[in-house]
Formats: C-alpha cells, sequence, structure tokens
C-alpha cells in the first residue's frame, strides 16, 4: 500500500487510514504542523518491534503508529534509538521502583512488604515483571499493551503518580491543541488503575 502525503497537514498517511480513531489520531497530530511526522510503520517494522521488546501494540496505537511516525521532542521514535525506546518502556517499572525505596510505596497485592530494603526491592522486581505492560505514546504518557484490544484511557505515569490524561489516544492528540474539560474515562488496565489519583 502506498503512503501520501496528506494535504495540508505534510504527513505521510496511507490512503484510507482514516477510517479508525488511531488514524484519525494520527491525522489530526498532522493537521497541527507542529510535530515531525514520517511515514507510518510496516507491517514487517511492527512485528519486528514486537518481537524486540516482547510485547504487541494495541489495536489504536498500532493503527495511529502505522498512518504516520511522530519523530518530534517526547515522541518515542520506533524505528531508530533502541536504547532510548527500552528505556523508555521501562520507565513505569522503574518509577515504582524508586517509588518503593523511596516513598514507601508497597501495592497492597503484593502481600506484606520486607522488611529489609533488598529484600522488597526484589520483591517488587518480582511482582512488577508480572503486571501489564505499558507503551509510551508521547512523554511520559502512556497507552497498555496488548493486539485485540482499543480504546484505553491514556495514562500519565511518573513514578507512583499516575493519573488518566484523556479518554483515548484521540482524545489525547486533540487535547494537545484544545482546551478540554478532564477526561472522564475510566481506567481500564490492571495493577496501574489501581493507583490513580483522581
Amino acid at each position: 500500500m502506498k503512503r501520501f502525503m496528506e494535504s495540508g497537514g505534510g504527513s505521510p498517511l496511507y490512503p484510507g487510514a482514516m477510517s479508525g480513531s488511531g488514524a484519525e489520531s494520527a491525522h489530526r497530530l498532522a493537521a497541527l504542523g507542529t510535530v515531525p511526522m514520517a511515514p507510518g510503520l510496516s507491517d514487517d517494522e511492527v512485528t519486528h518491534i514486537e518481537s524486540s521488546f516482547g510485547f504487541t501494540f494495541a489495536d489504536d496505537h498500532r493503527d495511529f503508529l502505522a498512518a504516520a511516525l511522530p519523530v518530534g521532542e517526547g515522541w518515542p521514535n520506533w524505528r531508530e534509538g533502541h536504547r532510548q525506546l527500552d528505556r523508555q518502556l521501562r520507565l513505569p517499572a522503574d518509577g515504582i521502583l524508586f517509588a518503593v525505596e523511596w516513598k514507601q510505596f508497597w501495592h497492597g497485592g503484593w502481600g506484606k512488604r520486607p522488611a529489609r530494603m533488598k529484600d522488597a526491592l526484589r520483591s517488587a522486581v518480582y511482582q512488577l515483571a508480572r503486571v501489564p505492560r505499558m507503551v509510551p505514546v508521547h512523554s511520559h504518557c502512556y497507552l497498555p499493551a496488548g493486539r485485540h484490544s482499543s480504546g484505553h484511557p491514556v495514562l500519565s505515569i511518573y513514578q507512583a503518580e499516575i493519573r488518566v490524561v484523556a479518554d483515548n489516544v484521540l482524545d489525547y492528540v486533540t487535547r494537545l491543541s484544545t482546551p478540554a474539560p478532564p477526561p472522564t474515562a475510566l481506567p481500564t488496565v490492571g495493577f496501574w488503575s489501581e493507583h490513580v489519583i483522581a
């Protein structure tokens, strides 16, 4: 399927890609004219990314990146920078570990917190390896991983401070340029949702 340059937005997009909310999100972001946009990810590129990092994109997130790839500041460049991508993918769990060590954070479902910090951190690492993966959208904002799912609220994750910042990826892109009331969607992903700040 050939890409084309969307008139007015200057973004490389797939013909017919506007049918889903993920692709519409890319269209709206391109129309802002403030974020550099590269051609969207091919199926082979997506497969390589998912295999390399051990997750699958949610359907609307995948459609967003297939329509056009934001490469501006704060946007993960899925085509380059393997080390940076790995850091962004680990950041949510690393932030929780920081909170365990320095802010007395402990998830109730993990059982009693070990008395020794070394043991608490070891236990937290074990538990965090089993929570749902979060995939960066932009800056410190994330969507849950998982094929055959879509429409998840976008979460801001900074250490153990987690907030719903948009009802979905389309709402997130819209809020970049348009003031809007607080999002109303309820978080949908295990563990992370339990620590959302109202």
